[in-house]
């Protein structure tokens, strides 16, 4: 794939993607119970997954669903969350609209933002509600990975907007990313090799998402876009201070990479990196108190693990109700690999976790 992105035949993101829908098209997920279509909220195209209805039944719950894969691979349509959705919609007797927001390289951020944004709120209407038989008081924000990232920027949007009758009564993120303000966490020190979603695979994902460059992830990879002398990053560093925020049992024996001097080159060239709409960790505290009841689920063996813990505990020092469910043997990803040939028992068992907390909560 990066030789085909050398060569400039195409992004190497391009044909991972279609690399990901050949394989997919091998695997077949039977739907017979649930009613799947294809819809288009407010510009953005969703897959909409409908229980069957039943008779003398009350209204259904909903569940806005935002896929992972960096911002850039992956789809509302491939098996893996085709599969997820149904479960959900058939374990939870609910109504799951899974966004279809564009991709990196086609589009950057803050558009794949945007795109959940518009495809949320035009769910939250009165009139769209009740055409799926939807409780508006029984509706959930989900995503998990860079979809988590976008439900949670998307609920902190939502949250302020004073307009908006209709809001989520819960958001449930799954092993979320949510700053590049730090990349030496005890969890990104800990797993930067770890396969799956190794540290420098992260901070390339950020860089595509920012249409940033290359060159500059040596510099993120040691934190010179946040060192002392960057003065767009002092009031942002109390937000993120891991020393604080994790127990003792994820901190073991790390020490904070925190640079004297850096490159505030890096935030005038990419000022996305301090953007709340992109890393939702560093939104302010008035923003956090208004945020609802809330599950996060992190895995051990997991460089974004500290990101979801560190959310918890800011959540939860605002005032919010958090459920953080943490998984010492699994790892980034595992909850959608319950399809053969990637049917994992760690998928299996995290999925079953996180419907369990959405039926009793939600």
């Amino acid at each position: 794939c990066h030789l085909i992105h050398y060569l400039r035949l195409s992004h190497h993101l391009i044909v991972l993607n279609s690399l990901i829908c050949t394989f997919d098209k091998l695997k077949s997920v039977s739907s017979e119970d649930i009613t799947i279509t294809d819809a288009v909220f407010d510009g953005v195209e969703v897959r909409v997954f409908e229980p069957p209805v039943k008779r003398d039944e009350r209204l259904k719950r909903g569940i806005v669903y935002i896929h992972g894969g960096g911002w850039a691979l992956a789809s509302a349509r491939t098996s893996l969350y085709n599969n997820l959705c149904r479960i959900m919609a058939e374990s939870l007797n609910a109504v799951v609209v899974s966004v279809e927001y564009r991709l990196v390289p086609e589009v950057c951020f803050p558009e794949q933002f945007h795109d959940a944004l518009r495809a949320t709120k035009h769910f939250l209407q009165p009139d769209v509600l009740a055409e799926y038989s939807i409780d508006p008081s029984r509706i959930a924000i989900s995503g998990d990975s860079a979809g988590g990232n976008l439900a949670a920027a998307v609920c902190q949007q939502l949250s302020k907007d004073e307009h908006l009758t209709i809001k989520p009564k819960l958001q449930a993120l799954i092993y979320p990313v949510l700053q590049a303000f730090d990349f030496n966490t005890p969890s990104y020190q800990q797993n930067m090799n770890m396969p799956v979603l190794p540290r420098y695979v992260m901070i390339n994902y950020w860089i595509d998402y920012f249409n940033g460059n290359y060159d500059l992830a040596h510099s993120l990879l040691i934190n010179n876009h946040t060192a002392l002398d960057v003065s767009q990053a002092l009031s942002f560093r109390g937000r993120l201070n891991w020393t604080s925020l994790l127990p003792s049992s994820f901190k073991k024996n790390y020490k904070p990479v925190i640079q004297t001097t850096g490159k505030a080159e890096i935030i005038q060239e990419i000022p996305a990196l301090l953007d709340v709409r992109a890393v939702p960790l560093l939104a302010e505290n008035e923003t956090l108190q208004l945020q609802p009841k809330t599950y996060i689920l992190t895995c051990e063996n997991d460089v974004l693990r500290d990101d979801g813990v560190m959310y918890a505990k800011r959540l939860e020092n605002a005032g919010v109700e958090v459920t953080l469910d943490h998984f010492d043997d699994c790892f980034h990803g595992c909850m959608i690999f319950t399809v053969w040939p990637t049917d994992f028992s760690a998928g299996v068992q995290t999925r079953n976790s996180y419907i369990k907390w959405l039926d009793e909560n939600l």
